[in-house]
């Protein structure tokens, strides 16, 4: 248990603290890297004399996380923290944007590269530091947050352009795998999804609140508590064993499939929210 966790609280981001005049999102973001970093401990990274070398599940559920960030990052850099008509990037937003996309398996000695280099866990480390400077000058009036319907419409558009590459790939598991009793890379697939969707569910909860105002004043609130309900409980599966039977199989799951489904209705849900918010 110590190595492997599998962590996926759906209340997670509700105890974090956001300073005044903050973003809830940008305070959740960094409070999920550092405790996948820091509390549960990085380990999609260990070099094979390490215990957690052997797993799977974990790291991809990891770096699902960092990669669902990371996308928000993004989006954070080019819509929320640039003021309208403006092309000045915040050097807080765009290094912890850098930072996010650095790969997750890096040790800090990689011998078929250079003998030293950054590890994983210090970039992200550095990230997060990024992102709670930036909450902080923003909570000072030295930042810019842009709590306009174009910035959320924008963001929504990202994680639905996301959440439909990660319906493709499972969907591609799903014909090439089905056919064999037991599908090895079918976890690592699931997990990495997991993790990519419970990092959305968590920030799209502390968007919601974020842009509290423009939800109420398009009249999308319900649409939203639904569009969140869903990623939760697609962030939540998580059976014994993934399995990645065929679609009609009596005896054998597919685990790919009920994921996928959750995908789909939550990327129908984005895109119904995107369609009330644009009128």
């Amino acid at each position: 248990a110590y190595f492997h966790r599998i962590a996926d609280d759906p209340a997670f981001g509700r105890s974090v603290e956001v300073p005044e005049g903050g973003s809830r999102a940008v305070a959740v973001a960094a409070a999920l890297v550092e405790r996948e970093v820091d509390v549960h401990r990085w380990v999609a990274n260990d070099p094979f004399f390490q215990p957690a070398w052997i797993l799977d599940n974990m790291p991809s559920f990891q770096t699902g996380i960092v990669y669902g960030v990371s996308r928000f990052a993004v989006e954070l850099t080019d819509h929320l923290a640039r003021v309208r008509g403006a092309s000045q990037v915040d050097p807080d937003a765009d290094a912890a944007a850098g930072r996010l996309k650095y790969p997750g398996d890096v040790w800090f000695l990689e011998w078929s590269r250079t003998p030293v280099q950054p590890s994983s866990e210090s970039q992200y480390r550095r990230a997060v530091e990024d992102l709670r400077r930036f909450n902080d000058r923003l909570a000072r009036g030295q930042a810019t947050f842009e709590r306009r319907a174009d910035n959320l419409i924008a963001t929504l558009e990202r994680i639905a352009a996301d959440t439909g590459g990660s319906s493709a790939a499972s969907f591609e598991q799903i014909d090439s795998g089905a056919t064999v009793w037991l599908d090895f890379h079918a976890d690592n697939l699931f997990y990495s999804n997991k993790g990519r969707i419970y990092a959305y569910a968590l920030l799209l909860e502390a968007l919601g609140q974020d842009f509290a105002a423009v939800i109420a004043e398009r009249n999308v609130q319900r649409n939203w508590d639904e569009l969140v309900r869903t990623f939760m409980a697609a962030a939540v599966l998580q059976p014994w064993v993934v399995s990645n039977g065929a679609l009609d199989s009596m005896w054998r799951p597919n685990h790919l499939a009920a994921q996928g489904f959750l995908l789909l209705r939550a990327r129908f849900q984005l895109y119904e929210v995107i369609n009330i918010l644009t009128k």
